[in-house]
């Protein structure tokens, strides 16, 4: 759901609505960076409960027309400790002078609280699934309606005024209703004529007028209101795997970056996308299907074969979601590390099977918390993906190794953008 804001006040002699957009534009995107920036030290279960944020007070002055000209100066009476320089404090603040390096308490931020349905808007506001294509649509319920015609009953506020007055116009033609010019044309004949004359002019204005009572201007006939029903837009089916290496290997803090990882995701596809199947796969050297419980909370560990959740996806995209049909989306989280004997089997799948298939895949590789980050050193997965992105694959590679690295790098691979970028870090 988008965020939109609605100026309704009346520009003022010094103002245009463009700079008025403008502003507005630009204080959303202020907005928007703060919302980004303050929930990179937030847990994921904190996201949805909004908080306080804040902005520069620069970006929230709005454009005006000035008088150009030399400098104006005014007497003011009544001021007796304030000089030229002093900030005027609010309502019941401390009086502070623009301050210089190391002294004084200037105010620079404007602060507010957004609930939190604003904050998770203004979230995934520059957000999407790439390359969603309408492929088989799926037909679910619209939540507007659209114009279906016209009904002789209805809503007043639905009246159709335009059509109501054509068909009032259609029918005085039909049943020949005398206009108002005739009868005053024949009321201005009486004035001038003799008296035989005027008798028989005023029997005839009479019947006229008779008539017109007889046919009135607006029958109940002849209303008409506009006719409104639900409708079914077709949406595009798209399905999100989610895989995720559960193996001995994957500490408890890389199992909970990963963890995280998928956390937002959910949050994400579930507020933005209707449509959206999700399939939950965790692996060690076997890979299984769970559900959300089982995905998030259940222990597992064991060896790795990261060719076993490859093969599971292939499976299940073979048996229930047929490419023609769905949009295929993959998510995948690990440590790299995988068996030697696992890489060629692995490249094949991706290559042969899952890529060609794939509108999107993100890999999302998890490291230890520390002061030097991630090792120099690449991991199997990476010197495997990084060969893959560099032929063009729809694939997107990030590491992580701290947990307010998780919001970025998930904006950074979901956000809005013309073209697919296979970027590597």
């Amino acid at each position: 759901m988008a965020m939109h804001i609605v100026d309704r006040r009346l520009n003022s002699g010094g103002k245009s609505l463009e700079n008025r957009q403008r502003f507005l534009r630009r204080a959303k995107a202020l907005i928007q960076g703060a919302v980004n920036k303050s929930s990179q030290d937030r847990d994921i279960k904190d996201v949805l409960e909004g908080g306080e944020i804040s902005i520069p007070l620069d970006g929230m002055n709005e454009p005006r027309f000035r008088r150009e000209g030399g400098t104006r100066d005014m007497v003011l009476p009544g001021n007796k400790k304030f000089v030229e320089g002093d900030m005027l404090p609010r309502s019941g603040e401390v009086r502070g002078k623009a301050s210089g390096a190391g002294e004084g308490d200037g105010e620079d931020a404007f602060r507010f609280i957004l609930s939190r349905n604003e904050f998770v808007d203004l979230f995934f506001d520059d957000l999407e699934l790439p390359d969603l294509a309408k492929r088989k649509p799926a037909e679910v319920d619209n939540e507007g309606f659209r114009r279906a015609g016209y009904a002789t009953s209805g809503s007043p506020s639905n009246i159709a005024v335009s059509r109501t007055v054509t068909l009032s116009l259609a029918r005085r033609v039909a049943l020949r209703r005398p206009r108002s010019e005739t009868i005053a044309k024949l009321e201005a004949d009486i004035m001038n004529c003799d008296e035989a004359e005027r008798t028989k002019l005023m029997a005839e204005a009479e019947a006229l007028k008779e008539k017109i009572r007889r046919i009135p201007f607006i029958d109940p006939v002849d209303i008409r209101y506009r006719r409104f029903e639900p409708t079914r837009k077709p949406v595009a089916q798209a399905v999100m795997f989610c895989l995720m290496d559960v193996s001995g290997s994957m500490s408890e803090h890389m199992k909970d970056l990963a963890k995280r990882f998928y956390m937002l995701l959910y949050i994400f596809l579930k507020r933005r996308y209707r449509h959206v199947e999700i399939v939950f796969i965790r692996h060690t050297d076997r890979a299984e299907e769970v559900d959300e419980e089982t995905f998030f909370r259940g222990p597992a560990s064991g060896g790795t074969l990261v060719s076993a959740a490859l093969s599971a996806m292939h499976e299940i995209v073979r048996s229930r979601f047929r490419p023609a049909d769905w949009n295929i989306y993959a998510a995948q989280a690990s440590d790299g590390d995988n068996s030697n004997s696992d890489a060629d089997v692995v490249s094949r799948l991706l290559t042969e099977m899952i890529l060609p298939v794939s509108q999107f895949f993100a890999y999302l590789e998890v490291g230890e918390a520390s002061s030097n980050g991630f090792d120099m050193s690449e991991s199997t997965l990476w010197s495997l993906y990084r060969r893959l992105c560099s032929d063009g694959a729809p694939l997107s590679m990030r590491k992580v190794s701290e947990r307010n690295e998780i919001f970025p790098v998930f904006h950074d691979l979901f956000r809005r953008r013309g073209s697919l970028q296979k970027a590597v870090p």
